[in-house]
């Protein structure tokens, strides 16, 4: 990872923002702000209205119309998913997961970081057997999210740093998308399903042949989204199952090649997701009632599980998960990280915001519920980003005053 570019002198200061590695995080960040100061302002009901607006035709009977809500969780998300399965494949086949010994510490600590989450989460929610969907939405994390925020730390995190928070979160990504389907897929339509298998083997065909133009992929892509969407798998799957597909030329060392589809692909993708899909995402998720909320409320089993998972669980698995790993001899901590710039990291990875709603809203329909989701979500990942944030800073200023080389 590269360090938050420097504005130059000739250069706006909007471009500045939009090359760093913190904009997209930020974005986030305002995005959900702006979506729970909306929801709770006398534009409240104008809100609701434009999630919930009918702009287009009914393409599954199991959805009905197609709102913008809609739109945006299972049509725009499928490119978010189709990014992640293209970054995925990237690191494993010519990144920083292409070895063993690259993949190892942060499967365990992705790993680690899934299952205790859950396992606090269904301790604390478990009681009530209505909640147990829900075992999986404190088990993301939310890679721009938390890079924003190690990103406004700059130079004073070390680089290893946002490394490993990357090929963490990448990990986890994998682990979510398997969660979505193999635990939150509907009744089967068996002759969609094989539709879209069927396509997915045309592209892979493709890619067999050396195909390299992309219009093909895409279309093919966007016809095993819908294939994918009346099979009743969720239908962002559909966006990983492309990006696999997708031809990928190895440059070991070496700058991305241009006559790559999947580097191509991927560029061509970062700003829209970035920019665009992951901040209206967080507008149209994030906006819940506060009106009424008490403390009673929040400590309700569904968000309290969610907020404990996020912020104890994400810590407790990877912060153990790495101590353990470095003290068994299985896998060093990140280089010239300490055991504090460690536990700083933990605590981001329990930023759960995107891929938590997302998971919250397959598990939960119901408005009281999905409301009880959002506020587990922000509280979880709200504190995490301060308790992280501070770690990391405290962190930085020992080094200053010590003058040590961590």
């Amino acid at each position: 990872m590269t360090e938050t570019p420097q504005k130059r002198p000739n250069q706006s200061a909007l471009r500045a923002f939009l090359a760093s590695e913190a904009a997209g995080g930020i974005l986030l960040m305002v995005a959900a702000a702006l979506a729970l100061l909306v929801a709770n302002s006398p534009f409240a009901d104008s809100y609701a209205h434009f999630v919930h607006a009918v702009i287009g035709p009914e393409l599954t009977p199991k959805l009905g119309p197609m709102t913008v809500h809609l739109w945006i969780n299972d049509g725009l998300m499928a490119i978010f998913f189709l990014l992640v399965g293209l970054e995925i494949k990237r690191e494993f086949v010519d990144g920083h997961l292409s070895t063993w010994d690259d993949r190892r510490l942060p499967i365990i600590a992705a790993a680690a970081g899934m299952v205790v989450p859950a396992l606090i989460y269904l301790g604390v929610a478990g009681g009530d057997p209505d909640l147990h969907r829900g075992w999986a939405i404190p088990a993301a994390t939310d890679i721009a999210f938390a890079i924003g925020v190690l990103a406004l730390l700059g130079s004073r995190a070390p680089a290893s740093l946002k490394l490993f928070l990357t090929t963490v979160a990448i990990v986890d990504d994998m682990g979510a998308v398997a969660i979505i389907a193999l635990f939150y897929t509907a009744e089967l339509n068996i002759m969609a399903l094989a539709a879209a298998g069927a396509i997915w083997l045309s592209m892979m065909a493709l890619n067999r042949f050396r195909v390299h133009v992309l219009w093909p992929y895409l279309i093919l892509a966007a016809l095993l989204w819908y294939a994918t969407l009346l099979s009743g798998v969720h239908a962002t799957i559909a966006g990983v199952m492309a990006a696999f597909a997708i031809p990928f030329h190895r440059t070991i060392a070496a700058p991305d090649a241009e006559d790559s589809a999947l580097h191509r692909l991927e560029h061509a993708l970062v700003k829209p997701v970035a920019f665009f899909i992951v901040p209206i995402f967080g507008f149209a998720n994030a906006g819940v009632s506060l009106a009424g909320t008490s403390v009673a409320a929040l400590a309700a089993p569904l968000p309290l599980g969610i907020a404990m998972g996020l912020f104890l669980g994400k810590q407790i698995g990877i912060f153990a998960s790495v101590w353990l790993s470095a003290k068994l001899g299985i896998a060093a901590r990140p280089k010239d990280a300490n055991w504090v710039h460690v536990y700083g990291v933990a605590l981001l990875c329990g930023i759960g915001f995107t891929m938590s709603l997302f998971i919250g809203g397959l598990a939960f329909v119901g408005p009281a519920q999905s409301d009880a989701v959002k506020i587990g979500v922000l509280m979880g990942s709200v504190v995490s980003a301060i308790s992280g944030y501070l770690i990391l800073r405290f962190a930085a200023r020992q080094k200053h005053i010590s003058g040590d080389v961590i």
